[in-house]
């Protein structure tokens, strides 16, 4: 069964801004109705108890007995039988009842009498004429010299105009919400193609080097991603010197090999005799043995590593000067080491052994007494990884400054007389190379001999 494809950055983005979207217009829609509605339920009781206001402005109570309604009622409305907008009066006695003309032949639950002074606003209630609002309130009446008369008067509406403007309201929130929703939903896709454009140039951009129409990612890439194309171009230029080191490796080794084996068949098909031909043979594989060790270890020599696990100095330099005083016990070398605690080789646990064997084992060879390792940070701010500084130093004779670039030559050695290919401190170029890093070689202050410093730069 095959495994389902994730889904793309974009998809996943546009996902999620349109669950936080539809989130953020469900609350913010929610919050529009409720303010709507309570703000059309308090327009509702403000309406009403003006008309409470003005029966009692325009009533007046005849001899205590009986209720005078106002000439003009506040509202046309009141005159309309059924209209839905409803006002009834309650006294002690049923001559103080009053009910207006939009109540007749409706049977009105208002009956409830209120204390002096005291409102009620309820709704929407059920009553005869349907679910209705309703504004009551209790007033003290008073009539000439006589004891004041208790009335409580009610005012209702039924909640189908209410309904209805609410109604009205939402459908327009909707059609509000819905718009902006899709409006800032095509925004957010317009955004996010946008900003993931450079993602999809660094794609085209690789595709490219992938068909071989271009060497390197070329251009200018957003700050959050420079880091991942800058490693890219590395990752290809490492790719592409180690293509071409293989190649060089095994054309310089079949051409090398060319002539040692020409001198062999030369031996076979003269007459020069056994012993001759004996010591022949044995020359030329001792030169094949040393041609065919020389091309390994310039193959390995350069493993780098782009994305690596950062390297510890001191253990790698303490199994190193352990086999070295073994080879040069004779000489009773004191290797003394000043390294840093946070000191780190970033790259192949080879790179870093055949780096400082080959420096050790070159100082352990021209020492007189006294060798010294030194590892030192490069810390520089706003950087990823630190670098770091390796000095390597003896008190022997030292290298005259006219001679350096002659000994870092592959094959050269310093004294013909000292046993070796000549190789060593070609292998540390090649690998201080690799790792974009450079080596120097200067007489040292301290010990008066050779120093050789290697330093790998602080990576962005």
């Amino acid at each position: 069964m095959s495994q389902r494809r994730p889904l793309s950055l974009q998809a996943r983005s546009t996902v999620a801004a349109g669950l936080a979207l539809a989130a953020f217009l469900g609350v913010t829609g929610f919050a529009l109705d409720k303010a709507y509605y309570d703000a059309t339920v308090a327009a509702m009781r403000d309406r009403l108890q003006g008309y409470v206001y003005a029966y009692l402005a325009g009533s007046d109570v005849l001899r205590g007995t009986k209720l005078l309604p106002p000439e003009t009622l506040p509202d046309p409305e009141f005159n309309r039988p059924g209209s839905g907008l409803y006002a009834v009066v309650v006294g002690d006695s049923e001559s103080l009842r009053w009910e207006s003309p939009s109540a007749l032949g409706r049977e009105l639950a208002f009956d409830t009498r209120l204390p002096v002074g005291e409102t009620r606003f309820e709704g929407p209630v059920d009553n005869a004429v349907g679910r209705v609002f309703v504004f009551s309130q209790g007033v003290s009446w008073e009539v000439d010299e006589r004891k004041p008369v208790a009335l409580t008067v009610h005012v209702a509406q039924s909640d189908q105009p209410f309904l209805r403007q609410i109604d009205a309201y939402r459908r327009t929130l909707v059609r509000w919400l819905g718009a902006l929703a899709i409006v800032l939903l095509l925004l957010q896709i317009a955004l996010l193609r946008w900003g993931l454009s450079p993602l999809r140039r660094m794609v085209r951009d690789v595709d490219n080097v992938m068909n071989g129409d271009a060497d390197r990612l070329p251009g200018q890439y957003p700050a959050e991603i420079e880091p991942l194309t800058g490693s890219l171009n590395e990752l290809i230029d490492f790719g592409r010197e180690q293509l071409d080191r293989y190649r060089n490796t095994m054309s310089d080794l079949a051409h090398s090999l060319k002539t040692p084996l020409a001198v062999l068949r030369s031996e076979i098909d003269s007459d020069s005799g056994y012993q001759n031909l004996r010591r022949s043979v044995s020359a030329q594989s001792q030169r094949m043995h040393d041609i065919v060790s020389y091309q390994l270890s310039r193959a390995t020599a350069s493993r780098h590593q782009v994305f690596s696990t950062p390297l510890a100095i001191e253990n790698a330099a303490e199994g190193i000067v352990a086999s070295l005083e073994k080879v040069y016990a004779a000489k009773r070398v004191l290797c003394e080491f000043e390294l840093d605690p946070d000191a780190r080789f970033f790259g192949a646990q080879g790179d870093l052994m055949e780096l400082l064997g080959n420096l050790l084992e070159n100082a352990f060879k021209w020492t007189d007494r006294r060798v010294l390792l030194t590892a030192h940070v490069i810390k520089t701010p706003r950087m990823r990884r630190s670098g770091l500084e390796l000095r390597v130093e003896d008190d022997g004779p030292g290298i005259p400054p006219e001679k350096v670039e002659h000994l870092l030559q592959r094959g050269v050695r310093g004294d013909e007389r000292v046993q070796g290919h000549g190789i060593g401190l070609a292998i540390v170029q090649d690998i201080v190379k690799g790792y974009r890093g450079t080596l120097s070689v200067q007489r040292s202050e301290a010990l008066g001999g050779a120093l050789f410093v290697v330093r790998f730069e602080a990576v962005s």
